[in-house]
């Protein structure tokens, strides 16, 4: 297992590296996380402001040079401009793992049951920061994290039922559905799934029938139509033949920005943050 007090890339702008321990999952104990912390610009003690953890997918936070990904740098800087503070948590580092997508699903290094535990442990840690509003915490997450979101929020998880701090919303972009929708998916949080239309990793109908069969608080659910794995990204659709997982493993899978669905996504990201937290 890597040491999570190996030495970090440089620091994003803005950003303070910390360190929280997840809460432990399946008999196992926690491990510790990195994560960057990222204060709004401004922010003072006083109001109390949102925050929101950012949940990365099977890729992890790193690019290709091992720096913090576009992705979530220019996701920090819109909940920013929302008035939030932001958490980008790293699941894999601290676990030996660089990424999970060439993983078959059922022999992954990392779980759900973990990443569950990693989102409870950083909604907590979110909790107890100066300047934030233990009210009004969010997840934020991608494909195998916005599954992350769902699973850390779902109250038929004995886990999530005794949380010690719930999430009051949460966003999940092109989830994996289909785990919580086999189990029962019953939550008091205020849910948003955004999706492609055309997923072939991830597929939509899963999430749509998760949130027409929710129990509490109905997840809300926009589909994007010829909108793929990665919709909201700025790379050209391309194919993953690495990739064994999917509507049809082994075959590979489809990724790539949609500049249309991006654009509209982006709103009702917006309006959703603008709402009750």
């Amino acid at each position: 297992m890597a040491s999570p007090t190996a030495p970090r890339p440089s620091p994003p702008d803005g950003a303070t590296a910390v360190t929280l321990v997840s809460d432990s999952a399946d008999g196992e104990p926690g491990v510790p996380l990195n994560g960057w912390w990222f204060v709004a610009p401004g922010a003072e003690p006083t109001p109390l402001r949102p925050a929101v953890v950012l949940l990365h997918g099977c890729g992890g936070i790193h690019d290709r040079q091992g720096q913090l990904a576009r992705r979530y740098l220019d996701y920090v800087g819109l909940l920013h401009r929302q008035g939030m503070h932001a958490l980008v948590l790293d699941s894999l580092t601290s676990r030996g793992e660089k990424e999970l997508c060439t993983q078959t699903i059922g022999t992954r290094k990392v779980t759900q049951a973990q990443r569950r535990g990693d989102a409870l442990a950083a909604l907590r840690w979110l909790a107890r920061q100066p300047g934030v509003d233990a009210s009004r915490l969010g997840l934020l997450g991608w494909s195998n994290g916005g599954s992350t979101v769902l699973a850390a929020t779902n109250e038929t998880h004995r886990q999530v039922r005794g949380a010690e701090v719930h999430a009051a919303f949460a966003v999940a972009f092109y989830p994996g559905c289909t785990a919580e929708l086999r189990r029962g998916y019953r939550t008091s949080t205020r849910v948003l799934l955004l999706l492609g239309a055309s997923d072939d990793w991830t597929p939509a109908e899963p999430c749509e029938r998760l949130a027409r069969d929710a129990q509490g608080v109905a997840p809300q659910v926009v589909s994007y139509p010829g909108a793929f794995h990665g919709f909201d990204g700025t790379a050209p659709v391309r194919q993953r033949k690495d990739v064994p997982n999917g509507v049809r493993p082994g075959q590979g899978v489809t990724v790539g920005a949609n500049a249309q669905a991006r654009e509209q996504a982006l709103l009702r990201l917006q309006a959703f943050l603008d709402g009750p937290r």
